[in-house]
């Protein structure tokens, strides 16, 4: 019994190629900077947009990475904000940066104010005193007064 054959794999290649090459365009990077982020040549850069050479799966992420897109989006799936397990650049950076402060009253006094203005209204706690909203902001900041 011989195999079904669900797609041209030649063809998705190429299209994983040319999506790899609009997104690179776009934000205005050269095969050159790719290249380099990569730690290839730009000859390589060259072979995965034409389809010449298949792309690895881990090589597909670090692509991804570089071009700030999850490795879906070189298939047509598209990134929505509410998907499960989908990432923004912005919310990488924020957690990378959150990651950095090493006061543990600075990190739960941003804690707390992310609660607050998420509207998720939990009460939490800061160096053993229960806190509000009002006491991690500036007096008038709440009636935008600063």
């Amino acid at each position: 019994m011989r195999p079904v054959k669900i797609c041209d794999a030649t063809q998705v290649d190429r299209q994983v190629g040319e999506r790899m090459r609009r997104r690179r365009i776009l934000l205005g990077l050269t095969q050159d900077q790719v290249a380099d982020a990569l730690g290839i040549s730009y000859q390589q850069i060259q072979k995965y947009e034409t389809g010449a050479n298949r792309i690895s799966a881990g090589r597909l992420a670090q692509i991804a990475e570089v071009l700030e897109v999850l490795p879906g989006w070189f298939f047509g799936i598209p990134e929505t904000a509410d998907a499960p397990g989908s990432s923004s650049r912005a919310v990488i950076e924020l957690v990378r940066n959150f990651s950095r402060i090493e006061d543990d009253r600075v990190r739960a006094h941003l804690m707390a104010l992310i609660r607050s203005l998420s509207g998720s209204g939990d009460v939490y706690e800061v160096s053993g005193e229960t806190a509000g909203t009002a006491a991690l902001l500036p007096d008038g900041a709440m009636n935008g007064q600063v």
